[in-house]
């Protein structure tokens, strides 16, 4: 384990894994309504193309994107269109949104579209694939793409990195879709090779799961050699945040992202596997994205696993059918660490959800920590992964000093992994002080 490789900083919180880890994919069953919200990814909402009353078949595209940074929805069920209305989204802001009832007796089966052929599409072509499927950041960001690949004419990409780290507690889902698709995963490499022009693939693993990463070499190993580019796997020291595209850039390829920049400006491209596994599968039939794999645990749930869930399921319907604790307070969407508590039962489930983890009224009780003044021990300098001065940021962010916590102190830098949060011995919660400084931040500069 010691001779691994990972990055510098970091934290070791508890994995809060073995519930829910050997557990197969299971699907899910549908709600009596799918609110399908039409802002599920970052940049523009996308434009409903169906209207109330409609009949639509499960997988039919029934949102266009809006522009370039966007991306259309598909049907996640054979239904029929109720109406097109606001509903609450997770930090409580109304969103349009189209909402099914699916057709009772159908057969839910999914016709195939326009296949992209991964031999004779060209780069350009599997991008546009891409976006026509609905294809956003299974990790969590939901960043478009079919954006996120696009590679300027004046940069080489040399490594693309498959993210199947998953540091974050809780959640297994990454670990389940290397383990039961490994073929779509490995089918997903060759097309994001072929539209980077990438050299050599890495799926970066961490070594808590041993049996994702040989079942992934085996593959490798039986499969032809691929033409688009070398593919191998690598085993990582278990650290949290280790998933972050930097983080993994660091530790695989010891490249240092400058502080604003992205992955191609050190030559490298970064996505998340399941993401990677979505464009394996879907691409070869002409589908659009109608469901994904998420995690649902949790103390608060009685049967935990991993689900294939389709989008637009309402979160009050998904904790009733997996036995929600009546104790039930909170709910986060992702992982404890990085994800966000839900404002409301009745929003629904959306391409950027990996995890569903639900805490009692007692564990949530457990979890209130008197706040004490900071120490200044430097525990959170020690942990911060983007070597920033977390207790210092705090102090300027108490005064509204958001200008120089930026110009000065990098607070854009930081993603807000709550690494530092979580070692504090004062318990301030630093990684919030710093959310609210960075959207006063924004709005000022915008204004």
């Amino acid at each position: 384990m010691l001779g691994l490789r990972t990055f510098r900083h970091g934290i070791h919180p508890p994995e809060w894994k073995a519930a829910t880890r050997e557990l197969p994919i299971r699907q899910f069953p549908f709600a009596p309504t799918l609110a399908v919200p039409l802002q599920q990814h970052l940049g523009s909402a996308s434009v409903p193309i169906v209207r109330e009353g409609e009949s639509v078949v499960r997988g039919q595209p029934i949102a266009r994107a809006d522009g370039d940074l966007s991306v259309p929805m598909h049907a996640p069920a054979t239904a029929t269109v109720k109406r097109i209305a606001p509903m609450p989204g997770i930090a409580g802001r109304m969103l349009d949104a189209i909402f099914l009832e699916p057709r009772p007796g159908s057969t839910q089966e999914t016709p195939d579209g326009d296949p992209c052929s991964l031999e004779e599409a060209a780069p350009a072509e599997i991008l546009s694939a891409i976006q026509a499927a609905g294809i956003v950041g299974l990790g969590g960001a939901a960043f478009p793409t079919h954006v996120k690949l696009r590679v300027p004419d004046e940069v080489r990409v040399d490594t693309l990195i498959i993210n199947g780290a998953e540091c974050e507690p809780y959640l297994t889902t990454d670990h389940r879709v290397m383990l039961e698709q490994g073929e779509d995963v490995l089918h997903g490499v060759r097309y994001l090779l072929k539209a980077t022009g990438a050299e050599r693939a890495i799926v970066a693993i961490e070594a808590n799961k041993p049996d994702a990463a040989a079942h992934l070499r085996g593959l490798i190993e039986a499969a032809p050699a691929s033409p688009e580019g070398e593919v191998s796997v690598e085993v990582l020291r278990v650290k949290y945040p280790q998933g972050a595209e930097k983080m993994l850039i660091s530790a695989l390829l010891d490249r240092r992202v400058p502080s604003g920049g992205l992955p191609l400006d050190v030559n490298a491209l970064c996505v998340n596997v399941a993401t990677t596994a979505e464009i394996g599968r879907l691409l070869p039939h002409g589908r659009g994205i109608q469901e994904r794999v998420i995690t649902v645990t949790g103390p608060a749930v009685r049967d935990k696993g991993n689900y294939r869930i389709p989008i637009g399921t309402p979160l009050r319907f998904l904790l009733e059918q997996v036995g929600a604790d009546p104790e039930l307070t909170r709910v986060f969407l992702g992982g404890p660490m990085m994800g966000a508590a839900a404002s409301s039962l009745d929003i629904s489930i959306t391409k950027g959800t990996s995890g569903v983890v639900a805490f009692t009224e007692s564990e949530a009780e457990r979890s209130r920590r008197r706040e004490y003044p900071c120490i200044r021990c430097g525990y959170c300098v020690d942990a911060c992964p983007m070597f920033l001065n977390p207790s210092q940021l705090a102090v300027l962010a108490r005064n509204e000093e958001h200008e120089r916590m930026a110009e000065e102190f990098r607070l854009m830098d930081c993603f807000e992994c709550g690494s530092c949060s979580f070692v504090c011995p004062s318990h301030i919660p630093l990684v919030q002080h710093f959310r609210v400084a960075k959207a006063a931040l924004r709005k000022a500069r915008e204004s």
